[in-house]
């Protein structure tokens, strides 16, 4: 499988690509190229193409949850889609994987969206909508999670926003990842682990029956954290040994440095490749 990471809060040195608060992915597996996040604008189409890398075959476009710096980009993806077919220029017709959830508005403080801004039924018209809670299969070693149990304590959260129609806190259940089975053991791929990371890591092996983990790349909601959610995750991931960490997007300076002391940290940033076996 390769990985090249598209969007995210900050470049590699020397890679003259562009970042944004986001996160978007390219997948590439048997013979599947799979989009995980969009981003928060074109900017993953811009850096894609500068790459010398075309998204207009894609398979898949997976959405890690609903809030705008991992799907407001999705609506640029459609307009190149849209544009693609009024050209007569071939393009594939992408299976969309997400959560239910990730489209209900959500609103916080005083800005009325921070949610998708396409509902399904028009991105109906230009993917094959595949919405669901459960795990969904992407390919032999790919699995999309689907909602993740919240069990671990320390990771429990107030929430985020409000839905459209809800009085409590948004949990954002719509969150979710994507897990490769490896040589090495699992690749776990976050968007922002709302769910938790260790949540996550527990869903992945339960769904996989595989506990060696190579490495867990993406967003890990430590922002700040609490020194009880900070130290409890540090203490979980260093009791399953992951291989190597990735965190990125929305992961503090603060908590990369504890996340060192479980396993070597790679440096993520836009331009990045990585290939698992």
């Amino acid at each position: 499988m390769k990985l090249t990471v598209l969007v995210d809060n900050n470049t590699l040195i020397d890679r003259y690509y562009e970042g944004e608060p986001g996160l978007s992915l390219l997948i590439e597996e048997d013979g599947r190229k799979i989009l995980f996040d969009c981003g928060y604008s074109n900017l993953f189409l811009t850096n894609a193409w500068k790459m010398g890398l075309s998204l207009d075959d894609l398979d898949f476009v997976l959405l890690s949850h609903g809030h705008m710096d991992h799907t407001w980009g999705l609506e640029a993806l459609t307009r190149r889609l849209c544009e693609l077919r009024l050209e007569g220029r071939p393009c594939k017709r992408p299976a969309l994987v997400a959560h239910p959830e990730a489209f209900t508005s959500i609103a916080l403080d005083q800005c009325p969206e921070i949610g998708p801004l396409l509902e399904p039924g028009k991105l109906a018209r230009h993917y094959d909508m595949r919405l669901g809670k459960a795990a969904q299969k992407i390919s032999e070693r790919l699995l999309f999670l689907g909602e993740i149990p919240r069990r671990i304590g320390f990771e429990q959260t107030e929430g985020i926003g409000f839905k459209e129609g809800q009085e409590t806190p948004d949990r954002i259940m719509d969150d979710s990842a994507l897990v490769y089975r490896g040589s090495e053991g699992l690749v776990i791929i976050t968007g922002c682990s709302h769910a938790g990371i260790c949540n996550i890591v527990a869903q992945a092996m339960d769904l996989t029956g595989e506990s060696r983990i190579a490495d867990i790349i993406g967003g890990l909601h430590l922002l700040s954290p609490s020194r009880e959610r900070m130290e409890g995750t540090v203490e979980y991931l260093r009791r399953i040994g992951p291989k190597t960490l990735s965190p990125c997007h929305c992961t503090d300076l603060d908590s990369k440095i504890a996340l060192a002391a479980v396993a070597p940290l790679r440096e993520v940033g836009v331009g990045l490749e990585i290939t698992y076996r």
